[in-house]
């Protein structure tokens, strides 16, 4: 039984005529067929944007994206480390995904500007923009300028960035039925403590991060925007912020047994943990302003 006949079938059944065996089996097919996994997930087709989509969690968000039939445009600082993300994982992505290096500076809005200029040309919606790129900080010994280097990429960036956005992804929803657009922030579980953990400028700034996606899910959705603005907070997971380095696969590592007592999870996160936040969150209709924590239970013992 083809989709079109099931689809016609429960056009049938909102209509006036009564409904027939036939309409109610065809019906329910339909729904059937709505709940398998590759219809509820699929990313084929799909236009991503992942700043810092480079390495660590931000590569881990660009293969996710990729493998399952989504073009991604990852975006950074540094163009060798970008076009060895995409010859190193862009190619024989199995359901036809692409990854495609663009290189800018983020915080800057003549930079953004461009970039939205160079996708714009490209493509005809942006379907899912990942504000993934950002920075720590100085621990105990640090200035105003130190805090602003903070804050520009983990806070500035995302405003700014999202919001030159907003007409190429409410586009989604104009070509995608039933689809609307979304942004998705990575924010971090250390902005929800109550502890510093000797990064008060990056913490912050997290925290920042979380309540500006509030902010702007809710201006968005009063302006009547198609697009959803959530953010994701991840625990412990191999970055080159949290291992000071990367190897030449543009991935870092952390031993297993390193969190085995410290995490009730008993281990750091995984690429997969990610992967599947992410892509909850593109495809789910439904959720708008909330953060996603995903930290093995790190906020369970150090407490909010």
């Amino acid at each position: 039984m083809s989709s079109k006949a099931g689809i016609n079938g429960l056009l049938n059944l909102r209509s006036s005529s009564p409904a027939t065996e036939s309409d109610v089996l065809t019906s329910e097919f339909y729904h059937t067929h709505l709940m398998i996994c590759n219809a509820l997930f699929n990313l084929k087709g799909r236009v991503a944007l992942v700043t810092g989509g480079g390495s660590g969690i931000g590569l881990m968000i660009t293969q996710a994206l990729a493998v399952n039939g989504a073009k991604v445009y990852i975006v950074g600082r540094s163009e060798e480390k970008l076009e060895r993300v995409a010859q190193t994982y862009g190619k024989d992505q199995v359901n036809d995904g692409e990854i495609i290096p663009i290189t800018a500076d983020i915080i800057d809005k003549k930079e953004i500007a461009r970039l939205y200029k160079e996708i714009s040309e490209r493509e005809k919606c942006l379907c899912i923009l990942v504000n993934n790129a950002g920075t720590s900080g100085e621990t105990f010994e640090s200035s105003f300028d130190d805090w602003e280097r903070v804050y520009r990429p983990n806070v500035g960036q995302i405003f700014f960035l999202t919001t030159a956005f907003l007409p190429l992804l409410q586009k989604s929803a104009d070509i995608y039925s039933d689809y609307s657009g979304t942004v998705i922030n990575i924010a971090s579980v250390s902005g929800l403590l109550k502890t510093a953990q000797h990064h008060f400028q990056y913490n912050t700034s997290k925290a920042a991060a979380i309540h500006l996606t509030r902010i702007l899910a809710n201006e968005v959705a009063s302006n009547r925007f198609k697009i959803r603005v959530n953010s994701i907070s991840p625990g412990v997971f191999p970055s080159e912020m949290t291992t000071e380095g990367s190897g030449e696969d543009q991935r870092s590592y952390i031993p297993k047994d390193q969190y085995a007592d410290k995490l009730p999870a008993g281990r750091p996160g995984k690429d997969e943990d990610i992967a599947r936040a992410v892509i909850f969150l593109v495809v789910e209709q439904y959720i708008k302003g909330q953060n996603l924590v995903i930290d093995g239970g790190y906020s369970l013992v150090a407490g909010y």
